[in-house]
């Protein structure tokens, strides 16, 4: 059984969103690279954090995965991040990086590779598939074992439509992990992914800091599984 999560409870969605955006604007006050995600909660998050930090200047933004669609796509983690946190800050961010899904997973994986080069997140905000999946690395999927710190990926489910992840190795490097989660439909996954035996069948529960922090904060809906 894993005990190298930290586990926050709340009450629901929205406390979650408020707690994620708290961490989001602390991060973006002192500044350094913040890796962002997709996803409901986050979503939420986002225009919190916006509210609470108006002034990103001294941050530099990277996404944990992207599907290979244009910038401007509902299914964008990028569009998402722009409508609901970059177009409300006066002060926007020092550099954004973003995934050009566009290219194609082959190159817009080689792509980014090379923007990342050695990067290290301050902080990392993932979420949590039903399935177990984190940013775009499925169970079982090769994409696990795979070298190389941005890799082209298949879709697991949908949307189907082909993806762009960082590796394990790139998400274990950061220095504080923060995973969002809610809601009953996740609360299997989170079971596996936070207080389970890791393995390649719950890809989130082998995303750990290696030399820093990892927080899950979840809904009471999210952690109705969980064993203390």
């Amino acid at each position: 059984m894993s005990d190298d999560v930290a586990l926050v409870i709340l009450e629901d969605a929205e406390e979650v969103a408020a707690a994620v955006a708290e961490r989001l604007a602390r991060a973006a006050h002192v500044g350094g690279h913040i890796a962002l995600t997709g996803g409901r909660t986050p979503e939420l998050a986002y225009t919190d954090a916006a509210q609470l930090e108006r002034d990103w200047s001294k941050t530099e933004l990277w996404w944990s995965d992207e599907r290979c669609v244009s910038p401007d796509d509902d299914l964008s983690n990028y569009a998402l991040a722009k409508r609901t946190l970059l177009d409300r800050l006066e002060h926007e961010p020092h550099s954004v990086h973003r995934i050009k899904g566009e290219l194609g997973k082959e190159e817009a994986a080689a792509d980014y590779e090379r923007e990342l080069g050695d990067t290290v997140f301050d902080l990392e905000l993932l979420g949590l598939g039903k399935d177990g999946h984190v940013a775009s690395l499925f169970p079982n999927a090769p994409t696990l074992t795979q070298r190389g710190r941005v890799l082209p990926a298949e879709p697991g489910l949908e949307p189907f439509v082909d993806r762009v992840t960082l590796s394990i190795a790139v998400l274990n490097s950061a220095r504080e992990i923060v995973f969002a989660v809610s809601g009953t439909e996740k609360a299997d996954a989170a079971q596996r992914a936070f207080r389970s035996i890791p393995g390649p069948d719950t890809p989130a529960s082998l995303v750990r800091a290696r030399e820093g922090k990892t927080t899950a904060i979840l809904d009471r809906a999210a952690a109705a599984k969980l064993r203390a």
